[in-house]
């Protein structure tokens, strides 16, 4: 089939991953260009292994997978900013198990700078840090801009001298991107330095999360932001689609990720979704994400109704504290959001609630409501041990809840 311009699928068209095969496979595409969320959903579909379709070129955002074995094309991803002419590394990403470069918990990587590109990971000096070290990258070469128009403070934050070259007049793009070297000399991505979040007290990448959330063999792909509760602090929620008739749990999840991350790192709250939102042209559509609910939450497998009174009292507490529905028996404190700024204030209202003072400690070595609430039994039975069954020391009728 002889062209003369180059075929554009219809908006409808590219909504639906399905529609947008058929229009490839029936206009004999041999190459493509999509947007990463896109390109990820027509790898999960089966392809005819006489498609016209060569090659499939991605970009724009975060490749999560490698594609499956026996595709009919081969899959490359890209990777640049407009301001260096859009791409500035490519490499072609194998199938999982024929990759030499990566791991299955392992995003597929960025590729290597193309011609006439040079790139830099540099730190905050703007020196070039060790070989595997994060550090933020930088773009020089041909295809760099010269600059925003009319932006004159905004171009000399982002083109700067370049260091390593003699020609003062030579450029380096700052991409604001971390990323490091990884052994093979491809480049690994990390997440953007303007969406790190302080939780707890430190940075966290949210793309790492997704990196970890992804290694699981039920997630298809997934975005984490942070949001503020109603008490102003920021907790971390995950977004998640599983592959069809998955039975994975919020539980299950965040088992996977205690074994890949520290804990301030494992969201407080997993929400299922049919398809992650995307902008116009093909990214992740962070703003549109959905707050987390009853009828979105990503349920417990182990959820366990608390039996005693003293659990269902200090789960409540728990409940209006970390912003959750329901705090099952064996729900985990800091699994849940809980630190230890927070774990300051749950010890007031205990003692609002129940009479005792439990300490911080106790509160690290036993952080299941479960837990909890046998610690906090023993400290009421020693109460009445000394002092005789007084009214004083009955539970009150409501627990607690006010702010301390």
């Amino acid at each position: 089939m002889v062209r003369d311009s180059i075929p554009l699928a219809s908006a409808e068209i590219r909504q639906n991953p399905k529609k947008l095969q058929t229009w490839l496979l029936e206009e004999q595409i041999t190459i493509a260009f999509l947007p990463t969320p896109l390109a990820e959903s027509l790898l999960l579909l089966e392809w005819p292994k006489q498609a016209a379709l060569r090659i499939l070129l991605t970009g724009a955002d975060t490749l999560h997978h490698s594609p499956p074995a026996g595709l009919p094309f081969t899959l490359v991803n890209n990777y640049g900013p407009t301001e260096c002419t859009v791409v500035a590394t490519s490499e072609r990403v194998w199938p999982a198990s024929n990759s030499s470069s990566h791991s299955s918990s392992q995003p597929p990587s960025i590729g290597r700078p193309i011609d006439n590109t040079e790139i830099y990971i540099l730190d905050e000096e703007m020196a070039e840090v060790a070989l595997g070290q994060p550090g933020e990258l930088y773009i020089g070469g041909a295809g760099v801009a010269r600059g925003y128009r009319n932006q004159l403070e905004l171009t000399k934050q982002k083109f700067v001298a370049n260091p390593f070259s003699a020609d003062p007049s030579d450029r380096l793009y700052r991409s604001g991107d971390q990323v490091r070297l990884l052994p093979g000399g491809e480049l690994e991505f990390l997440g953007r330095f303007d969406e790190q979040v302080k939780i707890q007290g430190y940075r966290v990448e949210p793309n790492e999360i997704v990196n970890a959330l992804d290694s699981h063999a039920e997630v298809r792909t997934s975005a984490v932001i942070a949001r503020e509760t109603q008490s102003g602090e920021k907790t971390l929620i995950a977004y998640v689609v599983l592959h069809e008739d998955s039975k994975v749990t919020a539980s299950t999840l965040r088992e996977h990720l205690s074994k890949r991350l520290p804990r301030y790192m494992i969201p407080a709250l997993f929400v299922r979704m049919e398809a992650l939102p995307v902008t116009a042209n093909g990214k992740v559509d962070r703003e549109a994400l959905p707050r987390a609910d009853g009828s979105n939450r990503l349920p417990d497998d182990d959820f366990a109704a608390p039996p005693t009174l003293v659990e269902q009292r200090l789960s409540a507490v728990l409940s209006q504290l970390l912003h959750v529905q329901h705090v099952g028996a064996k729900d985990n404190f800091f699994l849940l959001g809980g630190h230890s700024l927070l774990g300051t204030q749950l010890l007031t209202r205990i003692r609002q609630a129940f009479g005792v003072e439990l300490t911080l400690l106790s509160l690290f070595d036993h952080p299941t409501l479960m837990e909890m609430s046998r610690e906090i039994e023993k400290l009421i039975l020693a109460k009445l041990e000394n002092i005789g069954d007084e009214p004083s020391v009955i539970l009150p009728a409501q627990p607690a809840g006010g702010q301390s």
